[in-house]
């Protein structure tokens, strides 16, 4: 590769760091850093944008700030004027990504990618400028691929080589199947970036492996090498487990003002400059202060985890929902009050409920041991009162206002 940065102004040369400390922070590793300076000082030179790729298969449509870590490395990038491609992978998508899973994925369908890429779409604008983002369905070449091509593909690796992922690796030494189609997967989501030209490709480090590929196919195929950005995957309000849907430890893009504010408040202590760092857009510099304050204690980590939580929710709602939800937060939890906005349930049943049923009935608890739990740990308050008997009657005709947790209420009406 030719050498750009040796034919910078000085000028140009600040611009060169200047974008390379943006894409660095808050980034888990960069594959190669030199490479990825060299390719902004072509950019440049030649007054040409970078195409910065991400890769989705569109398995499970919700969003939540764990995929925002991707998104707002892309907005830098767009912010800089460079280009952004969008891979939906629905050939890919159908063979599923073997990442992480101990067994073989679920396929999915036409419709199933469809769908999902859809909602994929409406809530990636709430973090990019999707008329300035390229939308590529990786079907338009990958169908087009014979079976000459495949083994050619095919070509470019050894099956050692793939069995140094860790999930086949481990799959293999327990004698559990491996289908020869989850092979092709890393292979196709590799062949992307050579169709594309890909210059850079991000991902979460636990894409490791797929997003190598690209380069190694890139290679291979005669093109010039992509970067590889692995950015670190983002624990979720547990503070232990990453952050899912599934695993209910999520602030997902579409939660309410409220939610979003009163569930970032929630995060470990420890986790507030990685937040910081990876799902606001503060300048730089700001997130650096916030650092070294924490750090000196001249910012409480309670002040923190506000300002923290009011740039949240101003990224995806208006700036004054969240002084709206901040006053809320602030009159239930340190006030000790009742929010102005319960939701409002008409009550059309008995007079008199089992605390147990209501609480399933009103779809606040999934079932009804699971509402026994909530109980037994005291998490279930009526009218601020925690409730303490599993037998309890509630009398509806009073129209108590039911908190559960710390920020889900509902306040029954008699009809």
């Amino acid at each position: 590769m030719e050498n750009f940065l040796e034919q910078l102004t000085n000028e140009q040369i600040a611009e060169v760091e200047r974008q390379f400390d943006t894409y660095s922070s808050g980034s888990k590793e960069i594959i190669p850093a030199w490479e990825l300076k060299n390719k902004i000082a072509m950019s440049i030179l030649k007054n040409k944008p970078l195409k910065v790729k991400l890769g989705l298969d569109p398995s499970a449509p919700d969003v939540h700030l764990g995929h925002t870590v991707v998104l707002n490395k892309l907005k830098q990038f767009q912010q800089n004027g460079h280009t952004i491609q969008l891979i939906i992978g629905d050939f890919t998508g159908k063979i599923g990504d073997p990442t992480g899973k101990s067994t073989v994925r679920k396929q999915l369908t036409n419709e199933e990618v469809k769908n999902n890429a859809k909602t994929y779409f409406e809530q990636f604008g709430k973090v990019l400028d999707m008329e300035k983002v390229e939308l590529h369905y990786n079907s338009k070449w990958l169908s087009r691929l014979n079976l000459e091509d495949i083994i050619h593909l095919a070509s470019s690796i050894t099956v050692a080589r793939l069995l140094e992922r860790n999930d086949f690796s481990e799959r293999f030494r327990a004698g559990k199947p491996i289908s020869l189609h989850e092979f092709f997967y890393p292979l196709m989501q590799g062949f992307d970036s050579v169709e594309l030209e890909s210059d850079v490709e991000l991902g979460g480090t636990d894409q490791h492996f797929n997003v190598l590929m690209g380069r190694q196919l890139q290679e291979h195929f005669g093109k010039e090498k992509q970067i590889v950005i692995l950015l670190p995957l983002l624990e979720g309000l547990d503070g232990v487990e990453k952050m899912s849907k599934s695993k209910n430890n999520y602030i997902g893009v579409d939660d309410s003002p409220s939610d979003m504010y009163g569930k970032t408040m929630s995060i470990p202590d420890e986790l507030i400059v990685k937040y910081f760092e990876l799902v606001t857009d503060l300048p730089l510099e700001r997130k650096k202060q916030i650092k070294e304050e924490l750090a000196q204690g001249k910012l409480h980590p309670r002040d923190a985890k506000m300002l923290l939580a009011r740039t949240i929710v101003s990224s995806f709602h208006h700036a004054q929902e969240a002084e709206s939800a901040e006053a809320a937060f602030k009159a239930v939890f340190q006030r000790g009050g009742l929010p102005d906005d319960i939701p409002v349930v008409k009550w059309q049943g008995e007079m008199e409920v089992p605390i147990v049923d209501l609480l399933t009935e009103l779809k606040l608890q999934k079932s009804k041991t699971e509402a026994q739990k909530m109980i037994q740990n005291g998490g279930v308050r009526i009218n601020e009162v925690k409730v303490i008997d599993l037998n309890l009657l509630v009398d509806i005709k009073e129209e108590p206002v039911i908190q559960i947790g710390k920020r889900k209420f509902v306040k029954l009406e008699r009809v």
